[in-house]
Formats: structure tokens, sequence, C-alpha cells
């Protein structure tokens, strides 16, 4: 039988007119296939019905019975509908507010009520309950309920019954996309079996399997998308380099982190194929420093190469240390947004003449009027802010150029494999001699007397501070109050510290402005520099030795990490404090970590655990996929099973073109556009 009725308009089913299809489509549901696949975010447990009789104040409890009279009564303002409601065993009172039509609207039969159980002038009461008339299949009690993600004008009552519908239409339709070998082998529940007890599990058993069942698939296709683009960068021919066994231009030696990492780099170049690494490091173990070394290598091959970076601070940190370290040893350049349009013409067109060997910029890299006469190496920093599709357009820049990507925010192993998986991984987890503890504090606001005197103290000696606000100005959001502003808070602080110097640095200043600032933070000129969370990477000021994070609990672990990790540069002892007033306990928590370790990759997993990954980086990031039911903390067994599988088919079947995978290929091709045009 066909299965042309998961593509049916809403409007084939009971009680759907125009009006909800609107609704539904608002969500995203346009036929009754994306219904069936609108999954439940939660469910609650009314399989069991309870006897009143047996009934105590504070259960939260389920009962079968019939209503007797229901009144109304006035209370000032308040209207009070009070029903009687019986069971074999005895009453109890069901009781509504100012929903005086609930007197009207209990009619005759049988009925299920849940609710939490109170007294309520004296009598056993359920306030506000959920009922549902007895006639059929009951679907908000006497259970196990599913809860749906809310959809505006779309009840649950709706929902649930529409869903069943769809279910008893079409769900003997849904086809099993996976292969049978794969079901087999990892003991997977039909998907149809899957979809239906997901909706409406018949015990907890079910439940958990139909779940796995379908984590598993979701994990899979996106397991085999990664796996896809690893066999692309991996089987791909690229500029075998002759590399010299030597530390090169480098003022120090490297650490065995370092000299391991860049040997496993210096094979990959040498290797005949175009190298796909990434490089996971802590703040401070010396990432850049191996990047360094690999440019140097290309520019020794006569190759050209290119860093691509997330933002102008960043770019122009990195563009002064290859200054420092190269002199005029190779040509190094800086191509950002801000350059005027004669220096941006200038500089393309040396880049084009192969007059430049290394480049350092921005998005402004990956613009098509950028050309390169021969680039060999590409590198991205801080690849959490660039997505699958932009690693691919810098790399289309050269004939097959090496690629390595660099991260300071230390990433979950399960996050790692989603994030990452088209590359191949190394991690410095060693810090270079002379990085210290950062001595951590969490403290409320009133505390600011004391820290204000710390960071006077501290400055006298000559040292310098950092102080985080979350936003740039207090009016730029409503309902934020207590919340610090880079601009008001600025001012305040004149008051506290009249003899030093102060500036203010964030995202909407002008690049030259930032760059003035923080030029002027480096060379000393300037004591407290009040930001954003703009100096969260590449920053580097050996003498600022403390960071001070108003309002901590609006930023993330890693975030929080990150930014600790601008002090501690230098030798001289660093503090991180953290105000919070907050009293969240996974708030609590958090900040107890970070005063409790100085270790990313610990703070990293606890993160991920108590924000889950659409929060991970504070904001939505390119390359982040958006998962329905995978949860990347609690699933890593499914999703090291689901890499397994996929990269086990792709091997047999890179091309996924053989007859028994048809119906995966048409999968692919409707969840991802298939792989000639992957979106991750």
């Amino acid at each position: 039988m066909s299965d042309a009725i998961l593509r049916y308009p809403l409007t084939a089913l009971r009680g759907v007119g125009e009006g909800r299809v609107a609704k539904l489509e608002g969500a995203g549901i346009g036929s009754i296939g994306d219904l069936l696949e609108y999954f439940p975010r939660d469910y609650l447990d009314r399989s069991e019905i309870s006897p009143i009789d047996e009934i105590n104040p504070g259960q939260t409890v389920v009962v079968r019975g019939r209503f007797g009279e229901a009144t109304n009564m006035r209370h000032g303002n308040l209207t009070v509908t009070r029903a009687t409601f019986r069971d074999k065993t005895g009453g109890i009172d069901m009781v509504w507010f100012n929903q005086p039509y609930m007197a009207k609207n209990l009619g005759g039969g049988e009925y299920i009520c849940a609710g939490k159980a109170t007294i309520r002038a004296g009598r056993l009461a359920i306030e506000s309950p959920d009922y549902e008339r007895v006639q059929g299949e009951i679907f908000s009690a006497g259970r196990i309920v599913p809860i749906y993600p809310l959809i505006d004008g779309i009840s649950q009552k709706i929902l649930r019954p529409l869903i069943r519908q769809a279910l008893d239409m079409a769900g003997h339709l849904i086809v099993d996309f996976l292969p049978k070998n794969i079901l087999e082998q990892f003991s997977l529940m039909p998907r149809a079996d899957a979809i239906s007890n997901l909706h409406f599990p018949k015990d907890d058993s079910q439940y958990m399997a139909a779940r796995r069942r379908l984590v598993f698939e979701e994990l899979f296709l996106m397991q085999l998308a990664l796996a896809n683009l690893r066999g692309i960068y991996t089987n791909k021919p690229g500029h075998r380099l002759n590399i010299r066994p030597t530390k090169l231009s480098l003022p120090f030696d490297l650490t065995k982190a370092q000299a391991r990492v860049y040997g496993e780099i210096s094979a990959d170049m040498a290797s005949g194929y175009a190298m796909n690494r990434l490089i996971q490091g802590d703040v401070g173990s010396g990432k850049t420093a191996i990047a360094m070394l690999a440019m140097e290598a290309a520019a020794a091959n006569g190759f050209q190469s290119a860093l691509l970076a997330p933002t102008e601070t960043l770019a122009t940190q990195h563009y002064l240390d290859f200054l420092e370290i190269f002199g005029d040893k190779l040509i190094v350049e800086k191509l950002v947004g801000s350059l005027k349009k004669r220096e941006k013409d200038k500089i393309k067109a040396r880049l084009a003449a192969g007059e430049i060997q290394i480049i350092i910029g921005t998005h402004a890299l990956i613009q098509d009027n950028v050309i390169f006469h021969n680039l060999g190496l590409t590198i991205c920093d801080e690849q959490h802010r660039f997505g699958v599709r932009q690693r691919q357009k810098i790399g289309e820049k050269g004939i097959a150029p090496h690629m390595l990507v660099m991260t300071a925010t230390p990433i979950p192993r399960s996050l790692a494999m989603v994030l990452y998986g088209d590359l191949n991984v190394s991690i410095i987890d060693e810090m270079p001699p002379g990085r210290q503890k950062i001595d951590t504090f969490a403290v409320g606001q009133a505390y600011h007397p004391r820290i204000y005197k710390f960071i006077q103290e501290h400055i006298d000696s000559g040292e310098q501070a950092y102080i985080i606000c979350p936003l740039v100005e207090t009016s730029e959001k409503e309902g934020m109050a207590g919340i610090r502003a880079v601009s008001d808070f600025a001012q305040e602080l004149v008051l506290h510290f009249p003899n030093c110097r102060l500036a203010i640095i964030h995202g909407r200043m002008k690049a030259d402005e930032k760059n003035a600032v923080m030029a002027g933070f480096a060379a000393g000129d300037i004591h407290i520099l009040i930001s954003t969370t703009v100096v969260e990477v590449g920053v580097n000021v050996p003498n600022a030795t403390i960071m001070l994070i108003e309002n901590a609990e609006r930023f993330g672990l890693s975030q929080l990490h990150q930014l600790r990790g601008r002090v501690g540069r230098g030798q001289k002892k660093s503090f991180c404090i953290l105000i919070s007033d907050s009293k969240n306990k996974i708030t609590k928590e958090r900040l107890a970590a970070m005063t409790r370790t100085n270790d990313g990759f610990e703070l990293s997993e606890l993160d991920l655990k108590l924000r889950g990954p659409g929060e991970f980086f504070g904001t939505a990031q390119h390359g982040l996929p958006a998962l329905r039911l995978a949860n990347l903390y609690r699933d890593l067994d499914v999703l090291e099973s689901a890499k397994d599988a996929a990269a086990a088919l792709i091997a047999k079947d890179p091309d996924i073109s053989s007859p028994a995978h048809v119906p995966l290929l048409k999968r692919i091709n409707q969840k991802l556009g298939g792989f000639g045009d992957i979106s991750l």
C-alpha cells in the first residue's frame, strides 16, 4: 500500500478546518506525516486510578466516577464552581475558579479526573482538575499521558486525539528506512511501533525502547552526513609538504603535548592527502603556536596560508603576534571589514599575485572577490563560531588546501562527535610553563566594597583588571532590573576608582575604536577595562590579574571559563570574582564548579549536563544541529553506536546507492537535502 497518506493535508483529519490548519502549520506541521513526528516533550504518569476513600491531601491522583450537583458561588470578584464527584468508595469535590460555565458543562456519564488533592472549605477537593468523559479511548488520564510542545490555539486535549487519529489512519504506512541488519544489530524497535509508543506508550519499557529507536535514527542520519564529509576530506589528494622537524622560528620550546600535536599535523601535511584536523585545547594551552608552525611550514613549501578569526579583535591580536614572531622573515597581512576600500583592494591584489604568504582576517576572507595565488593551508580559529559551510567556503579558495581548525572552548566528547564528526581531533592537554591556577570566588553584590578595595590594591601594585557586564546599555532590554550594563556601570565605577584610568569596550563600537582601547589596555595606559564578552577570546594582556564578572548567572560555564582565561597569562597571581545574587539551584551549582576547578573539560561536561547543547555556547551557533529527541549528555552510548553504524555503512556503500538502502537514501534526501547539500 502506498505511503502517500503520510503526505495528505491535515484537513483529511476529522475536526481540522482551515483555522486549525493555520495554527498547526505555524508549528511546522503541514501534513499527516509531520503530525506523527511532532513528538511529546514530556509525560505524566496517570495510569493508576485511585479509590477516592484512599486519597490523602497533597497527593496527585487520578479518579474515575460520576459528577453530582454543581453550584456556582460568588466570593467578591471570584466565582467558585464546586461539583461533587463520586466513585464506589466515596466522594470528593471538583473545584474551578472563574469558570461558571463548568456548572452546565458536566453532563451525565462516567468521567476520569486528575489533579492534586487538597482541603478546601473543610472538604477533600481537587482544584482545576484535568477531566475527560469516558467514551472510547481516554487521552488525559488513566494512562501515561503525553505533553506536547505548546501550539498557540491548539490545546493538549485537541492535539492528543488528532495524533491518535493520524496514527490510526497512517501509522501502518510508516516506512522503516533503517537497514534490516542495523535494526537487528542494535535491537531497535520497528519505526512504526516506535512512533506509536512514543506518543502513547503502554508502559515505561515500551517508551524507553521507542525513544531509543528514534534517538538512534536521529543521530544515525547526522553521523551519516558527517561520515560522508569525513570521507570527502580524507580521500581527497592534497599538497605533500616537506616538513622540517625543528621548532622553526618560535623563541620557546614546545610542551610535550604541543610537540605531539604538531607531529600529527606534520604527518597529515606530508601524507599527500588534504588534512582536515581539529586542535582542541584549554585556554592558554598554546594552540596559536602550533598554527604558526603549520603556516611557516606551508610558506617554506611555497604555499599561502589563511587564518580565519571570528572577530576583528582576535584577528588583530593574531596579526600582532605573528608579526612579533616572524618579523620580516615572512610577509604577514591582515584583512578585516573595517579597513578602507583602498587598503582592502591593495591587499587583495597582493594576495592574488602571491606576494602575501600569511593572511589573517575575519569573514572578509571568505568573500567571493578574495582570490589566492596558491592557498595551501587554511586555519579557522574558535571553530564553534563557524559552520561546516564556512569551512568549505574558505577551503574552496585553493586546490585541496590543508584544513586546520582550533577551539579554546573545551567541548564534551559527545558534542565534539557531532560538531567535529568530520574532523580528526588533536588535543593539547598540557599547559605551558608559567601558566598558573586562577583563584576563583563566587560572592554576592554585598561584597562590592571589599572587591573594589581589593582591585585598587592590585592597581596600586601596577596591575590591571577586567570588569565584565552582560549588557551594553540597561535600556536595551525590558525586565532587566539589576543586570549590569557597560555604559552605566562605567559611570558608577568612576566614583569608586577616582584615581584610575577606566575605559569601555563592546561589540557596538567601531573596529578602530575597539582596537584603540585594546591597544591602550595592552600598553598599560588603561587600569580597568569594562567590557562585554567581546574580550572572551584572543585578548592577551599578561599584566591583567583580576577578572570581575557581574551577573555571572547570565553566562554559561564555558563562557565564564573563557573569560577567566583572560587573566593568569603573566607571572603574577591572578583572580576571578563571580558576582551573583541568584538563588537558583543550578546557578549555584555552576558557580560552585567554577570555584572548584580550572579544568575546562570538566566544566564543559557539567555545562552540557545542566544547560543542554542548545545553550552550550550562550547563543545559537552555526554547526550546532537541532535535535528533537536526542540529549547529547544522556544519549552518549546511542551516539557512539550510531557513529559506528554510519561509518560501517559508508565504508560498504559510500553513495548509499545499493537497492537495500533506497528507503534510507529517500529519508536522507527528505531530511538533509541529500549529501550534496548537507545542512547541519
